[in-house]
């Protein structure tokens, strides 16, 4: 494995990005971005933890060599323009990592792309903050992911885990990626949104109180639906996740925080416009989601 290109220069964008920038040729990591954004990006510079990120950007037009590991960093509804500004960099070999939030991107691009070019990918225990052309973070996190048949460790697996180890990416591979999904998928639906409709940052969910109650019946009508839906998780997978949130820095915020903060619309329908499909489907009421999700559309009608 030589070359990446990743597309989406948000929070994980530029984190990992910026981190394999300095450890592999300029040439070998491409970041895909139209011509206006490049112009916005030469001209504003990006920073990471203070340091000048030294990016080479190729256009949507612009042809290549296929990628030998493309990498998906955009918010969801950037989703479907992403999957066509990266064509040039889909071969017969790539190998695609999403780290979309949610539960659907991967059969999204695997629908344009082919499902056996994916591996189910998840990133946790980051906590970065990206204010304009600055990101800051403390905990890197990792990048978590494996195939989609559980118990199954691919070829396309190791590859990535040992280039991912070359370049001393912070990993962990999966064996059972549907469980890691939908825990990330739970801790997304608690945190996510709580912090967003309390418009604080970590801390305010890492200490009892009124939010933190919020964010743990969210996280428990996931486990419910996710009985229904033949995942299982249980009280020991809210457990893990809780640990997972309690490593982060308080002062950090969750994305959809940092969008209400800066009036951009979120991706509360990923997270409990998700599970109120799901509840109605199954017939199992969710109603401190269906409370995040009037709270939060309540805050965007101001925008």
């Amino acid at each position: 494995m030589k070359t990446v290109s990743i597309i989406g220069l948000g929070a994980l964008g530029i984190l990992f990005g910026h981190h394999l920038s300095k450890r592999m040729p300029k040439a070998d990591l491409r970041i895909i971005a139209d011509q206006n954004r490049i112009q916005k990006y030469q001209r504003e510079k990006i920073f990471c933890n203070g340091e000048e990120c030294s990016f080479q950007y190729v256009t949507p037009e612009d042809q290549c060599e296929p990628a030998d590991l493309l990498i998906f960093t955009v918010k969801f509804n950037g989703l479907e323009e992403a999957i066509q500004s990266a064509k040039h960099h889909v071969g017969e070999n790539t190998i695609i990592l999403s780290a979309l939030n949610g539960i659907t991107s991967e059969a999204i691009i695997g629908e344009a792309y082919g499902m056996d070019k994916i591996l189910y990918c998840v990133a946790q225990g980051m906590d970065a903050v990206k204010e304009r052309n600055q990101l800051i973070y403390h905990h890197m996190g990792m990048l978590c992911f494996g195939d989609q048949q559980p118990g199954e460790i691919s070829q396309k697996a190791k590859e990535v885990a040992d280039f991912f180890a070359r370049m001393e990416v912070p990993y962990e591979l999966d064996k059972n990626m549907n469980t890691r999904q939908w825990g990330k998928f739970m801790l997304n639906v608690g945190v996510n949104q709580t912090v967003a409709v309390y418009q604080s940052n970590y801390g305010i969910v890492q200490r009892d109180g009124e939010a933190r109650t919020a964010m743990i019946s969210a996280m428990k009508e996931v486990i419910l639906l996710s009985e229904k839906e033949g995942i299982h998780l249980s009280e020991r997978d809210l457990q893990y996740w809780l640990k997972v949130l309690s490593t982060l820095s308080a002062d950090g915020k969750p994305s959809m925080a940092q969008d209400i903060e800066a009036k951009r619309f979120s991706e509360v329908e990923l997270f409990s416009g998700a599970v109120l499909e799901l509840g109605r489907k199954h017939g199992i009421p969710t109603p401190t989601n269906q409370m995040l999700y009037e709270r939060i559309k309540e805050i965007e009608s101001h925008f």
